[in-house]
């Protein structure tokens, strides 16, 4: 089966640890790439292991579970000449190295294409740090919160009365393992019509930059600095906000004219369609605040379940869920969305599944592997002999 995938043939490094690189490879991983982990043995592994609080077994947290299914696991000493000459000979094999190591280590560690292209000219180097690899601040350390605080996402997420606010998940950090991945394939794509390999960065920080997206350029442009809106509102869209409802939230978003007619006569006010003070986007943005009372007072009078049965299909809305309703959402079910992934001794993880679907093939469900698992095999097949791997193993070159 793993032949038919999209990224079969296509052999990686990752020199990766905790959320954003794994959050990347995993991409590369489930679409049949062969993702090595390349795990350190001096710090125990991947510290991601040891992320509680919930576990699966010793060394193997669920949040580690999350990133790093159907990969391979090496572990070893890239610090000690023994270990630094096994992963050299890796890649030899390989099509690219990915790491999200702090910006300076790369080079340290001789991880970029300067430093590998003797052993592999084709070889494609994807670097994820958090500032970058150059510059005053490549040394630093840096996670996921810092950047949204730091590139303003705070700024624009939660109530205008409110403390600034953090997104409940680590966007940051998921979207710029996505991007070190593309940028990875990018690469590789360019090495095999070229024969020659190259760098290729990104960062934390440039990613929550490049994420400001149209209010960077409203600013960049207009001098307009955008804040937080009052119920998670569109800034310059209504409705597209939160209402209440008789026993809670739901979210609309009339994001084209044509949904405002039709949301008017669901809510039995079908004159507010073609009321000139709110027949246009721009009208109904000076009248926000007394939309926003307006649509209150009509969704109360019914349970979101009943605005939901009404609205489904005719206007874009959502109820507003929390995990546990959002994974038991009949819809997942029907999509496929969560799936058991199987240890070799049969015990099962279950995750959510890849957003990506292949049409012709299922992806493959192997739960992570253990720190070293693939060692012996991942040698094996480099001609080491078991003589020479157990040498390593007891020099603690590799584990």
């Amino acid at each position: 089966m793993k032949a038919d995938l999209p990224l079969a043939g296509i052999r990686v490094l990752a020199v990766e640890q905790y959320g954003a690189g794994p959050a990347g490879t995993i991409y590369l991983a489930d679409l049949g790439a062969e993702v090595i982990k390349v795990e350190n043995l001096r710090e125990g592994g991947d510290v991601g292991r040891r992320v509680g609080p919930h576990f699966f077994g010793p060394e193997d947290s669920q949040f580690y579970q999350t990133f790093n299914r159907n990969k391979r696991s090496i572990g070893m000493d890239l610090q000690s000449p023994e270990g630094k000459a096994v992963f050299l000979d890796l890649v030899r094999t390989a099509d690219g190295v990915i790491d999200n190591l702090r910006g300076d280590l790369p080079d340290k560690l001789g991880l970029t294409y300067a430093s590998l292209q003797e052993i592999n000219p084709r070889i494609v180097c994807s670097h994820l740090s958090a500032y970058g690899r150059t510059g005053s601040r490549a040394a630093w350390p840096g996670y996921d919160y810092l950047m949204q605080a730091e590139a303003g996402h705070m700024s624009l997420t939660g109530e205008p009365d409110g403390p600034p606010e953090r997104y409940g998940i680590s966007v940051v950090d998921l979207m710029t393992g996505l991007a070190a991945s593309f940028a990875l394939l990018s690469g590789i794509t360019s090495a095999r019509q070229t024969g020659r390999g190259r760098d290729l960065d990104t960062s934390l920080f440039d990613l929550a930059l490049f994420n400001l997206n149209y209010p960077g350029s409203w600013y960049l442009n207009a001098g307009a600095v955008q804040g937080r809106e009052k119920r998670s509102a569109h800034p310059s869209l209504v409705p597209s906000q939160l209402y209440r409802t008789q026993d809670g939230w739901i979210f609309v978003m009339c994001n084209k004219e044509k949904f405002w007619p039709l949301l008017a006569a669901e809510l039995g006010h079908a004159e507010w369609g073609s009321d000139p003070r709110y027949s246009t986007f721009a009208a109904r943005l000076d009248r926000r605040d007394e939309l926003t009372l307006m649509l209150d007072a009509a969704f109360s009078l019914e349970s979101t379940a009943t605005w939901l049965d009404k609205l489904t299909g005719k206007v874009p809305v959502a109820p507003v869920n929390d995990i546990a309703q959002a994974l038991d959402n009949p819809f997942v079910a029907e999509r496929g969305g969560v799936a058991d992934y199987a240890y070799p001794d049969g015990r099962t993880a279950r995750l959510v599944v890849n957003p990506i679907r292949c049409s012709d093939v299922e992806l493959p469900r192997r739960a992570a592997p253990a720190l070293g698992e693939d060692t012996d095999a991942l040698l094996a097949e480099l001609g080491y002999s078991a003589k020479r791997i157990a040498g390593l193993r007891a020099s603690k070159s590799i584990g």
